[in-house]
């Protein structure tokens, strides 16, 4: 916290890490790399693919951010940090504390998270308005607890804001907590927006949005600098264009697909995730929220896999944790009552047509993820890869066996 005061206060940059001996080569580059002018603080960011980059932000867009986060939420508060600092949604609830003088209270993490803990950890809050930040995940297994414990219930609802962003929040998760009277506020944002920058699909502070060729595009004070020692990456990603009256105003592409629809962004998955089965475009993260929307489906993650006769088909991973009560291990909410595999694969039939039906869904006890939360997809896409090829392997063995 020292030294982010330092950084935000114009002192030297920092460079929030994880683990210094596992990230020392990453250091080493970083330290000896030429960073833009008025950098405050690198953010090292891998997105769900892995790709590593460093996002220089300045003081000023960080600060934005979280004067923008508190005016939206309606004044300073108290932030329970249950996110990695060394990504911006941990980072920015320090920054947060920061720029409102109110020390943050740590939830650490490290051993998993643990629902019950975090609400027990929500106690020793000390001023009147709290909040925390959280990803779906975390959100989820909240409300499984809060839905089977009135105290948890009432502990969850003593926040004046639970921000859940990171990846989309679905329709059930919202209604789920409404049901509660959770104050849950949807926040979409990325490291180089210095995070957060749109609350239930409406712009925080000067932040604006824009759609150009399907893409969600942000513009504001939060925008980062670019990437560190990435000239070619940065030029491609922030762009300068001339408003009417001649002035120029920079915007982040942020590779997102959205819509505007009555001022509100709505954000409808990645323009990437997209594969093409039988001469069909199919958009990954649409079939996922529609998959998600089913009971005991909302962990889905929706990937392309290799098809003799159509080239690539949907298959879907879905998680199915289990979790400790009363001494006994018993199905999570998201476990219990899962609809069935056909039912999901004709509703999306007939919803998104017949190249968007999962071919196959294949269930795991716990999704490789991120830092952040996020799904690792391209940890995912190695595994079922491993899987198929295993089974391969025994369909053959089998085969000669019989001969």
């Amino acid at each position: 916290m020292a030294a982010l005061g330092d950084a935000l206060s114009g002192g030297a940059p920092i460079l929030p890490v994880a683990d210094e001996q596992a990230d020392a080569q990453a250091i080493e580059a970083l330290q000896g790399a030429e960073l833009p002018e008025r950098t405050a603080v690198v953010v090292r960011t891998s997105g769900s693919r892995g790709v590593p980059k460093a996002v220089a932000l300045s003081a000023g867009a960080l600060r934005a951010g979280a004067e923008a986060t508190h005016e939206r939420l309606g004044g300073d508060g108290q932030w329970l940090v249950a996110l990695p600092a060394h990504l911006i949604s941990g980072l920015q609830m320090l920054v947060r504390s920061e720029v409102s003088g109110i020390a943050p209270r740590f939830f650490d993490v490290a051993g998993g998270f643990d629902p019950a803990a975090l609400l027990e950890a929500a106690d020793g809050l000390e001023t009147r308005r709290r909040y925390v930040s959280l990803v779906p995940v975390q959100f989820s297994r909240l409300l499984d607890l809060a839905e089977r414990d009135l105290d948890a219930a009432d502990a969850l609802r003593r926040f004046d804001a639970v921000l859940v962003g990171g990846q989309a929040v679905t329709l059930e998760m919202r209604r789920r907590a409404h049901e509660l009277g959770v104050a849950l506020k949807r926040s979409y944002g990325m490291t180089e927006t210095a995070g957060g920058c749109v609350y239930d699909g409406v712009e925080i502070g000067d932040t604006r949005v824009r759609i150009r060729g399907g893409e969600v595009q942000l513009a504001g004070s939060s925008l980062a600098l670019g990437y560190v020692g990435d000239p070619e990456l940065t030029a491609q990603r922030f762009v300068e264009d001339r408003d009417r009256d001649g002035s120029a105003t920079r915007w982040y592409r942020t590779g997102d697909a959205g819509e505007l629809l009555g001022g509100m962004l709505t954000v409808t998955g990645r323009i990437d995730r997209v594969i093409i089965s039988g001469g069909v475009n199919v958009s990954l993260d649409e079939v996922e929220r529609a998959v998600r929307e089913f009971e005991g489906w909302a962990s889905a993650v929706a990937v392309g896999t290799p098809h003799p006769e159509w080239g690539e088909r949907v298959s879907l991973v879905v998680e199915t944790p289990a979790v400790e009560a009363a001494g006994a291990t018993v199905p999570s909410r998201s476990g219990a009552s899962r609809a069935a595999f056909e039912e999901v694969r004709a509703a999306i039939r007939d919803r998104l047509g017949p190249a968007a039906a999962p071919e196959w869904a294949t269930e795991t006890d716990e999704l490789p993820r991120l830092a952040g939360g996020k799904p690792d997809l391209r940890a995912i896409e190695e595994w079922l890869n491993r899987l198929r090829a295993s089974f391969r392997e025994t369909r053959i063995a089998a085969g000669e066996e019989q001969e």
